[in-house]
């Protein structure tokens, strides 16, 4: 009797890893302070908000805003004793070449005494050298502005910097509190990006060839959505895995819902 063998071919299945990852906002950061001071105000109330246009932190700026005051003023009296030098400049400019040209005819006629072409050199010198003292007065009075002006701006970017003002950014968090002392580097707030979502995923080396090739399922449906960036080396924490982020829509809801992701 004959044995029949009956051969059944199953078909390959491939199966996708499964991946879980929070929807999270674009981006977030941590607003560090760029001065040190004393924290004046702090705006509890703005945390958990989209700010349109609002002052959160308040550094003391007090001391800034009268150096501020006082440097403007030293530029205003620098400014007309510039003025003045200039106008005085001028006329001494006129008396030192007239007194110039006096004693090179002098000095050219022998009728002329030896005392009065002494004396007339000596008051071409004088002048000469008065007219050269002005100029020089002039030059270092510029100098002088110039250092106001500097010190105008660093003071106006010091004041600023005390105060921060955010503008369509969603304040998740303040980092200070009223009374406290910060110095530069001091956390403030975190600020996130809500205007799109990202999804991050670490992935194996098997699972990134051929990438822009693969479709990307989101809780069991697929989606027109791709891997938007891999990176190139693996991860600190999960050395064997590459980051890799999908960007999405900011959701009409809440982030922080985990979804489940396939690529496949």
């Amino acid at each position: 009797m004959k044995k029949i063998y009956i051969v059944l071919f199953l078909p390959l299945l491939l199966f996708s890893k499964v991946h879980y990852a929070k929807l999270e906002p674009y981006d977030s950061v941590t607003i560090k302070s760029a001065v040190s001071g004393l924290v004046m105000k702090v705006d509890l109330d703005a945390e958990g908000r989209m700010i349109v246009s609002k002052r959160v932190v308040h550094i003391d700026d007090k001391m800034d805003k009268i150096a501020l005051r006082d440097a403007k003023e030293s530029k205003v009296f620098l400014e007309e004793m510039l003025k003045i030098n200039k106008t005085i400049a001028t006329g001494l400019q006129k008396s030192f070449q007239r007194k110039q040209g006096y004693y090179q005819r002098v000095s050219k006629l022998s009728s002329t005494s030896k005392t009065q072409k002494d004396n007339a050199y000596s008051a071409f010198v004088a002048a000469k050298t008065q007219y050269l003292s002005t100029q020089e007065k002039i030059i270092s009075l510029k100098k002088q502005i110039l250092d106001t002006k500097n010190r105008i701006v660093q003071l106006q970017d010091t004041i600023a910097k005390k105060s921060i003002v955010l503008k369509e950014r969603y304040l998740y968090r303040l980092m200070v509190r009223e009374g406290d002392y910060v110095v530069p580097g001091s956390p403030l707030a975190k600020i996130e990006d809500l205007s799109r979502a990202k999804l991050v995923l670490f992935l194996d080396a098997d699972e990134i060839e051929n990438i822009e090739q693969k479709a990307v399922y989101l809780d069991d449906k697929k989606t027109a959505y791709h891997i938007d960036k891999v990176w190139k080396s693996t991860d600190e924490k999960f050395v064997s895995s590459y980051r890799s982020e999908i960007y999405l829509p900011a959701p009409k809801e809440r982030f922080s819902r985990l979804m489940k992701v396939e690529i496949k």
